[in-house]
């Protein structure tokens, strides 16, 4: 179990080091550059923690179950995937009231305006939608199986 712990906080941690790259070139603060520093130390500590628990005790590799521990992986990845459509729509449905993004026509119908829906949130939802979908089929999937047979 602690194997698979370790894998999980350094998916996380790669999770995190990915956004505050981005959000670090995005926005050229210092403090995301120091919080990026503490990813790659914090990453490396845990691949260096699960290189020597591997070499140390082997058994632990060897009684992985990989396909529960593809299974935990997808679900992890499909619930990140849906925090971010969720993030993105809650940011376009939070403009879409804002008076500054619509006018109203001469018939009195709300029309909005061009730039209300961001190109990289477009692509965003978009273009992770196909991951989405997937992963989250062969989750749902094993998740079903498991709850009907008792196996994955």
């Amino acid at each position: 179990m602690i194997i698979y712990t370790l894998f999980f906080c350094l998916l996380t941690s790669f999770v995190l080091h990915a956004v505050i790259i981005g959000l670090y070139i995005k926005n050229k603060n210092q403090l995301y550059f120091y919080w990026f520093i503490a990813t790659v130390a914090i990453n490396m500590g845990l691949a260096l923690a699960l290189i020597v628990l591997s070499l140390t005790k082997p058994e632990l590799i060897r009684q992985l179950n990989l396909k529960f521990f593809f299974w935990l992986l997808s679900g992890f990845v499909t619930i990140l995937l849906l925090c971010i459509k969720v993030a993105i729509f809650r940011n376009i449905y939070k403009r879409s009231k804002d008076p500054r993004w619509y006018h109203f026509n001469h018939f009195g119908k709300k029309v909005f305006e061009k730039g209300i829906v961001k190109q990289v949130e477009f692509l965003g939802i978009f273009g992770s939608l196909p991951f989405f979908l997937i992963i989250g089929a062969f989750f749902v999937s094993r998740l079903i199986s498991m709850m009907l047979y008792g196996h994955m």
